[in-house]
């Protein structure tokens, strides 16, 4: 289940500070847009830096808890021979709050959550209105993108990822402690407001369903050209 320090934590400020350095934050990006751990190499790669700099940099990230680390043979052998294993990088499920003066903005989420439980129709009814506003609200050149859907819902935080198939997926569901207490609820409410997106877009609401899988957001926006 991810947590969080209070906000305004004076521990979640000296991590995120770590982020102003643009090395550290281009390797945090490129760590946190893959859904496998990412190798020293890799990530050296990816950022064109150097694989020393790069081991440095992640381990600062690590050890300020931006990044959680693992371990593996990349040839899968084991025993005498078989080499050191490599050290591997991702994202944490854990979140960082910094709020001043102090906010509980999850706290009232969770009350409003189980307030609306038994009747969420309302609920989704605003969701979908929402969704319609943030898609008619943009400037008529944005709407006509194609790229107009992912980039609305990357600006919420949702980090829209394509297949291969062209089926769009969620990376990151921006309610997550909410959701681990109330799936049901955050999950309709996703839906329902990518579905107003589409709807604000011009575009068929029906595209989006519901398809959690493992490090993804609970909903899936197919392909239908």
């Amino acid at each position: 289940m991810p947590t969080s320090r209070p906000c305004g934590s004076a521990e979640d400020l000296a991590s995120l500070a770590v982020l102003e350095d643009p090395v550290r934050r281009r390797l945090y990006d490129y760590v946190s847009e893959r859904d496998e751990p990412v190798g020293r190499d890799e990530a050296a790669g990816a950022t064109t830096i150097s694989r020393s700099l790069a081991a440095y940099h992640l381990d600062k990230l690590a050890e300020h808890g931006l990044l959680c680390t693992s371990y593996r043979r990349a040839t899968g052998r084991s025993g005498p021979g078989a080499g050191r294993p490599a050290k591997l990088y991702a994202r944490p499920e854990r979140e960082f709050a910094v709020s001043f003066p102090h906010r509980d903005y999850e706290l009232v989420a969770r009350l409003l959550a189980h307030a609306v439980a038994e009747g969420e129709d309302a609920a989704r009814d605003a969701a979908r209105e929402h969704g319609r506003d943030l898609a008619r609200n943009r400037d008529s050149d944005a709407r006509s993108r194609p790229d107009a859907l992912q980039t609305l819902l990357r600006e919420r935080g949702y980090e829209p990822v394509e297949d291969p198939d062209g089926t769009v997926r969620l990376r990151n569901c921006p309610f997550p402690t909410v959701a681990a207490t109330h799936p049901a609820l955050v999950c309709g409410l996703n839906l329902a407001l990518v579905e107003g997106a589409l709807d604000g877009l011009g575009e068929s609401p029906n595209r989006a369903q519901l398809d959690p899988r493992p490090r993804r957001c609970c909903v899936a926006i197919r392909n239908t050209r």
